[in-house]
C-alpha cells in the first residue's frame, strides 16, 4: 500500500496541475470559425469583428501568455505582458519551456518589479500596456491576463504624481500600521490603471479578463487592484484613509492636485458593460481537484475551507482539534465528554478565527457521517500569517507544519489521546506556486511522533519554532525528508493543506 506521504504529494500535485496556466487556459478558453471568429470563455462567446489584442501582468502571467497565443493563433495582433524580473531565466532553468513564448512571439516581454515594488521597468511596461488600450476602436477585442502580483506590475501614478512620490506615500502609510486594504485603497485613487482605469482607457472595445486568484474569497476588485473591475471606492474613502494616518496636511502637490481634481463618485457600474471579468483559476478549483484524487485513493475527502486564514498557531490548535476529533470517532469513542470539550474548543477557534463561510456545525456534522474505519481527508485553503520574532528562515507553511507536529505531539503526551496512537496521521502544507518564504521548499510535512523524533536527534522543536526557523529545522530533521519540494510551478492559488488519518 502507498504510505500517506506518497498519497499526500499525489494530491498536491493534482491541486497544482489544475491551475497551472497551460491547462486552465485550454480547458476554459477556445477559438471557433475562421470568417467572424468567436472566442469562446467557458460558455460564453466573444466575437472578434476586427484586431485581438493581449495584455497582462502577474507572477504567472507568462505562463498564461505562452497558452493563449498558442490557442489564438494568427488572430493575436499583438501583446505586451509585464512580469517579474528575471522569471523567463528561472523558468528556462527549471526546464519549464511550455511557461515560455515561443521565439517570434507577437507578445513583448517586460520584466520589472524587483522584490515586489513597483520599479522603473514596470511603469515602462504600464505605460505600453496604457497606450495599447487607448488605441482601440469599438471592433477590438481586448483579452487581459491577471494574476496575483500584477499590483506591483502595473504602476502609472496619475500625472504629475511620481513614482516615487506615489511609493513613499504608501511605505510611510505601511509604517504608521494601515491595513493591506488601505493601501490599496489608496494606490487605486492615485493610479491611472487601477480600479477599473485600464477597462475604462480600453473602451469602447470588448475587455475579456482572464483572472488567477490568489486572494480569499476571490474579490474582482482587489486581485492586482481591479484593473478591469468597477471600484467599490471613492476618493472620500481615500481621504478618509490618509487623515486616519495624521497624513493629510503634509501630503507632496502632486498628490493635493491630483485628489482635489478627481470625480468624487466611483464610476457608475453600467460604464463596465464592455467587459467580462471571469476567474479560471483559484484555491477553491485546487481544492475541488484534490478531494476528487483523494476519493479516487479511496479516503472520505471533505473540503473544511478555501478561505482559512490567521495567526499559524491559532490556524495548528484548530487542525489538532479536528484530527484528534476524527480519531475519537475511529476508535468508537465518538461520544462523551472528551468528544464534547474538543467540539466546544473548536466551534470557539473557529468564532475567534472567524474565516469567511465556514459552517463548522454543518461540518462536523458530515465528518460525524462518514462512517467507520474509512480513511478520511480533510482538505483545506487560504493564506495564514506569522509573526515574526526570530531571525530564522521558514516561510508560513513549514512554520505550521511544525506548530501542527508539536500541537499533536502535546495531545499524545496529556494522555487522554489514546486515540491518537490508533491511527496513522499525516498533515502537510504546501503553497501552490512552490515556493514557501524565502526557501526552495513549499512547505512540509508531520505526523505526531515528530517531535519526539526530532528530540532523539537532539532538535527541540520549540526552540526553532521561537526563532521562526521552521526551514533549517525541517532541512536537518531526518535529512530533509519532511520537505515539500516541489520547484517553481508558475501558478499562484494561496496554499493548501491537507489532512490524511487512517485507521491501524
Amino acid at each position: 500500500t502507498m504510505s500517506l506521504r506518497e498519497h499526500a504529494l499525489s494530491l498536491f500535485r493534482g491541486a497544482v496541475g489544475t491551475v497551472r496556466p497551460a491547462p486552465m487556459l485550454k480547458r476554459a478558453v477556445q477559438l471557433q470559425g475562421h470568417g467572424c471568429p468567436q472566442l469562446l470563455v467557458k460558455d460564453q462567446a466573444f466575437p472578434v469583428k476586427r484586431d485581438l489584442y493581449l495584455v497582462g501582468f502577474g507572477k504567472a502571467v507568462l505562463g498564461m501568455a505562452a497558452a493563449a497565443e498558442e490557442i489564438l493563433g494568427d488572430h493575436l495582433t499583438r501583446g505586451i505582458i509585464n512580469v517579474p524580473l528575471g522569471i523567463q531565466e528561472s523558468l528556462q532553468r527549471a526546464g519549464m519551456q511550455e511557461m515560455l513564448l515561443k521565439p517570434h512571439s507577437k507578445i513583448q516581454v517586460i520584466e520589472g518589479a524587483k522584490n515586489n515594488l513597483p520599479d522603473a521597468e514596470a511603469l515602462k511596461g504600464a505605460v505600453a500596456i496604457q497606450e495599447l488600450a487607448e488605441g482601440l476602436t469599438a471592433d477590438d477585442l481586448l483579452l487581459v491576463l491577471i494574476s496575483g502580483g500584477g499590483s506591483a506590475l502595473l504602476p502609472a501614478p496619475i500625472p504629475p504624481i511620481l513614482l516615487e512620490e506615489k511609493e513613499k506615500l504608501t511605505k510611510t502609510l505601511a509604517s504608521r500600521g494601515a491595513a493591506i486594504q488601505e493601501l490599496n485603497i489608496v494606490r487605486k485613487t492615485l493610479s491611472v490603471l487601477k480600479g477599473g482605469g485600464l477597462a475604462q482607457l480600453a473602451h469602447p472595445a470588448q475587455v475579456v479578463s482572464l483572472i488567477l486568484s490568489d486572494v480569499i474569497g476571490d474579490p474582482l476588485d482587489i486581485i492586482a487592484s481591479g484593473p478591469t473591475a468597477a471600484s467599490s471606492h471613492s476618493v472620500q474613502d481615500c481621504l478618509q484613509i490618509l487623515t486616519k494616518y495624521n497624513l493629510l496636511h503634509n501630503l507632496p502637490k502632486s498628490v493635493e492636485m491630483v485628489l482635489s481634481s478627481s470625480p468624487t463618485k466611483p464610476t457608475a457600474p453600467e460604464n463596465y458593460s464592455h467587459v467580462s471579468n471571469i476567474i479560471l483559476g483559484s484555491n477553491t478549483l485546487a481544492l475541488e481537484e484534490a478531494k476528487c484524487q483523494a476519493e479516487g485513493l479511496g479516503y472520505a475527502a471533505l473540503v473544511l475551507s478555501a478561505a482559512i486564514h490567521g495567526e499559524v498557531s491559532r490556524v495548528a490548535t484548530l487542525y489538532c482539534q479536528l484530527i484528534q476529533l476524527v480519531c475519537l470517532g475511529f476508535t468508537g469513542l465518538g461520544e462523551g465528554p472528551l468528544r464534547d470539550e474538543l467540539r466546544g474548543n473548536l466551534l470557539q477557534l473557529a468564532a475567534e478565527l472567524q474565516i469567511p463561510g465556514l459552517d463548522l456545525d454543518k461540518f462536523l456534522q458530515a465528518l460525524g457521517g462518514l462512517g467507520p474505519n474509512r480513511p478520511v481527508c480533510i482538505l483545506a485553503g487560504g493564506e495564514t500569517t506569522v509573526q515574526l520574532q526570530g531571525t530564522g528562515k521558514g516561510g508560513r507553511n513549514q512554520e505550521l507544519a511544525l506548530h501542527v507536529g508539536l500541537g499533536l505531539h502535546r495531545a499524545q503526551a496529556t494522555g487522554v489521546s489514546s486515540p491518537l496512537q490508533r491511527c496513522e496521521i499525516l498533515f502537510f502544507s504546501g503553497g501552490t506556486d512552490g515556493q514557501d518564504g524565502p526557501t526552495e521548499a513549499a512547505g512540509a510535512f508531520c505526523s505526531p511522533g515528530l517531535v519526539a523524533e526530532a528530540l532523539q536527534e537532539g532538535l527541540d522543536v520549540e526552540a526553532f519554532l521561537r526563532n521562526n526557523d521552521s526551514y533549517t529545522f525541517f532541512s536537518q530533521f531526518q535529512g530533509g525528508h519532511h520537505l515539500l519540494v516541489t520547484g517553481l510551478t508558475g501558478t499562484n492559488v494561496m496554499d493548501i493543506q491537507a489532512i490524511l488519518i487512517r485507521a491501524v
